[in-house]
């Protein structure tokens, strides 16, 4: 089978909001396995140990973006940033019920090895970066998703720019004052 490609993905997303339920089919293989490396990510950046498996953390965002069906698609892209949105509200859930539970237990880190700006060495406590970015998509809504795509979505600059509809210049300077906001957010 010959390898598809990103604009497969997005003529099959077209089309699947368009209605046509056997695009969703033919979508899925395409995206699967980028699905599966961004939950792998996220996996490794939680606790050992930790219950919810990457596989399903896939399948959850899978049942949550087929019961989705006011999204219109726009592209690849933009699919994957509603996937990195999806799984960063799974896991902040499970975050959160995780703490109900231990009620200030074992607290679930994630590193952010992509900002090593941000935090140095340490971990970094989902909820509480979940909460960071609620705030400050409260006054920057744009830099948030940045951070959101970025991190949570591992797009690159383009992939952001384009999702955004806004230049890599943009997304950069929002990346870079984001992660100074962050810092000084989550330290405190």
């Amino acid at each position: 089978m010959p390898a598809r490609s990103p604009s497969d993905a997005t003529d099959l997303l077209l089309a699947w909001s368009s209605g046509d339920a056997s695009a969703l089919d033919k979508l899925m293989p395409l995206v699967y396995q980028e699905l599966r490396r961004l939950a792998l990510r996220h996996m490794r950046q939680e606790r050992a140990g930790h219950t919810l498996q990457a596989t399903a953390l896939v399948n959850e965002v899978y049942l949550r973006l087929v019961d989705v069906n006011r999204i219109q698609w726009q592209n690849r892209a933009h699919f994957f940033a509603v996937a990195a949105q999806t799984m960063r509200r799974i896991l902040v859930e499970f975050a959160r019920q995780r703490h109900r539970q231990k009620r200030g237990g074992d607290v679930v880190h994630v590193a952010l090895d992509d900002v090593p700006e941000v935090v140095q060495d340490s971990g970094l406590d989902l909820v509480a970066l979940n909460d960071a970015l609620a705030t400050l998509a409260t006054f920057d809504p744009r830099m948030s998703q940045v951070v959101e795509l970025r991190f949570f979505g591992g797009l690159t600059v383009e992939e952001t720019a384009a999702v955004l509809s806004v230049s890599p210049e943009t997304v950069m300077r929002d990346w870079k004052t984001a992660k100074v906001w962050l810092l000084r957010e989550l330290s405190t």
